[in-house]
């Protein structure tokens, strides 16, 4: 036992804790950003990630997987607000979201994930990566905030944000902003490299921090109109708990709504984690598996502790987990200790966390988004075949145009076409030879044929010649379909007509009876 405690306390020395303080640099905006895009209180957004930080990660099973709001349930949660009209009757709804995803857990139905392609995940986290990548221009430049937090990518270039500002967007650039990003960029670019090694005495995302604070103290020092604005900084309330929303637990049975709500969102959140946990194992260097039932669990904890203290409902997100992975993380400790982080955080030193440049981070996402999506997963897919790199291509460009949950659907029907056209279109073989000036056919049934053999069997049967013999095989069958044995029993009457002599060999014919 205290062999096992040293061994973790030396991982979260080494690894762990400088991990989760990159984590709490990319969830901190994450944090806030989502609870403004939700129409929910800032503290809301803050609570979530830390309940993500300081409960999920100790129950879930995950090593690498860091829980917190989501921009992907944004849009439902702003409507389930407004349709609600109280945010503390919406709290009822996060609880029930919670307690729906905690008896999914325990009933062991996590395994759906099991059930999504590699080709989708992979074209998941391609998308979030660009998405990532071009919300975080604007800030990179400085530019007035645009709706960045909406959850189609699209919405970036609509006419209210960057388009519909073009002719004057000079104007809104901010060249102190851009010099941050050049040099945050030009430092995390640099600390990957092998020279690097010995230089990487604090973590990249916190040197860039720091650095980026320093310039703009300088800036304001010698009044440089490189000076950043304060919609450009980092804004926490000064005290974020001093109007926190409970439940309403009055209302719980007013309104069917509620409970309408509460599912949908525990639907959507759960697959969403599930996705994203599936995603972030994929980028574990130790090829650690979650186990889905426990996340669940955690999740469903989570969500109901978020509904209890007002906060806004979380999923694991992929964003944080792979600012994990690529901090060098090895346990959740990881995320534990950026939950905790952002307790200090808010609790002690907001108007410190308030002098970070939005540029600083925007680079810190932009090099995470690049890791997702870089031009060497695109090719190693198309090395794979169009039967990967269709579904993967689809979902990504979906995903881009709607949401994470649509994309990914499209991208799994994709996928279930291509197993099905494969699996099914060689379930039969013909065979024609000529003895003695008269045809003969073989057709050869494999191991299972179906219903979705119906139209091409039935095809080749009317393209049998008259005056033929034909012999249907199905001795090798596992499992021939009700429809196909109708087929064949329909057609012994067309073969006598045609005089087609029709021999069946593990095959028996059915009674077909005309229905009206």
């Amino acid at each position: 036992m205290k062999r096992t405690i040293k061994y973790y306390r030396i991982l979260w020395f080494r690894n762990d804790l400088a991990a989760g303080l990159s984590v709490f640099l990319v969830a901190l905006p994450l944090c806030l950003g989502i609870a403004l895009a939700s129409g929910a209180p800032l503290n809301g957004g803050l609570l979530s990630g830390i309940i993500g930080g300081l409960v999920v990660s100790l129950i879930s099973g995950s090593h690498l997987s860091v829980s917190g709001p989501a921009a992907g349930l944004t849009t439902l949660v702003a409507a389930s607000i407004i349709s609600l009209g109280d945010y503390k009757i919406f709290l009822l709804a996060v609880m029930i979201a919670g307690l729906f995803q905690l008896v999914l857990g325990l009933l062991k139905l996590g395994t759906i994930a099991n059930y999504f392609p590699s080709s989708v995940i992979k074209g998941m986290l391609a998308a979030i990566g660009m998405i990532l990548i071009l919300k975080q221009i604007p800030l990179a430049l400085g530019y007035n905030q645009p709706d960045f937090w909406t959850s189609g990518s699209i919405n970036l270039f609509s006419s209210k944000n960057f388009l519909g500002n073009f002719e004057t967007f000079n104007h809104h650039l901010t060249k102190g902003a851009i010099i941050i990003t050049a040099v945050s960029l030009m430092i995390l670019i640099l600390w990957q490299q092998p020279f690097a090694k010995k230089l990487r005495i604090l973590p990249a995302p916190l040197f860039v921090v720091i650095i980026g604070i320093v310039a703009n103290m300088i800036f304001v020092s010698i009044g440089s109109d490189l000076s950043l604005k304060e919609t450009q900084l980092v804004a926490i309330p000064s005290n974020i708990f001093a109007s926190i929303s409970f439940p309403d637990f009055s209302k719980l049975f007013s309104t069917t709504e509620i409970w309408k709500d509460g599912l949908i969102i525990g639907i959507l959140a759960t697959l969403e984690t599930l996705l994203c946990i599936e995603a972030v194992d994929k980028l574990d260097r130790h090829n650690r598996i979650t186990p889905v039932n426990r996340e669940l669990i955690a999740q469903g904890i989570g969500n109901m502790t978020c509904g209890l203290v007002g906060a806004i409902p979380m999923t694991a997100v992929v964003v944080r987990g792979a600012a994990n992975v690529d901090a060098g993380g090895r346990t959740k400790l990881s995320g534990f200790t950026h939950g905790l982080f952002l307790l200090v955080a808010v609790l002690f030193v907001p108007f410190l966390l308030n002098k970070i440049p939005y540029a600083s981070l925007a680079a810190i996402l932009l090099v995470t988004g690049y890791n997702l999506t870089k031009p060497k997963l695109f090719k190693n897919m198309f090395s794979l075949g169009w039967k990967q790199f269709i579904p993967f291509f689809l979902t990504i460009i979906v995903i881009l145009i709607t949401d994470l949950l649509i994309g990914v659907s499209i991208g799994l029907l994709i996928s279930i076409y291509f197993i099905v056209r494969n699996n099914f279109k060689a379930e039969y073989q013909i065979t024609k030879t000529v003895h003695q000036e008269q045809e003969t056919y073989y057709i050869k049934l494999n191991s299972n044929v179906t219903f979705l053999n119906k139209v091409n069997l039935r095809k080749a049967l009317d393209e049998i010649q008259e005056n033929s013999i034909l012999t249907i095989d199905g001795s090798d069958c596992n499992f021939i379909d009700y429809d196909i044995l109708e087929i064949i029993s329909e057609y012994d009457n067309k073969a006598h007509d045609r005089h087609i002599q029709l021999i069946l060999k593990g095959i028996e014919k059915v009674s077909v009876t005309a229905v009206h």
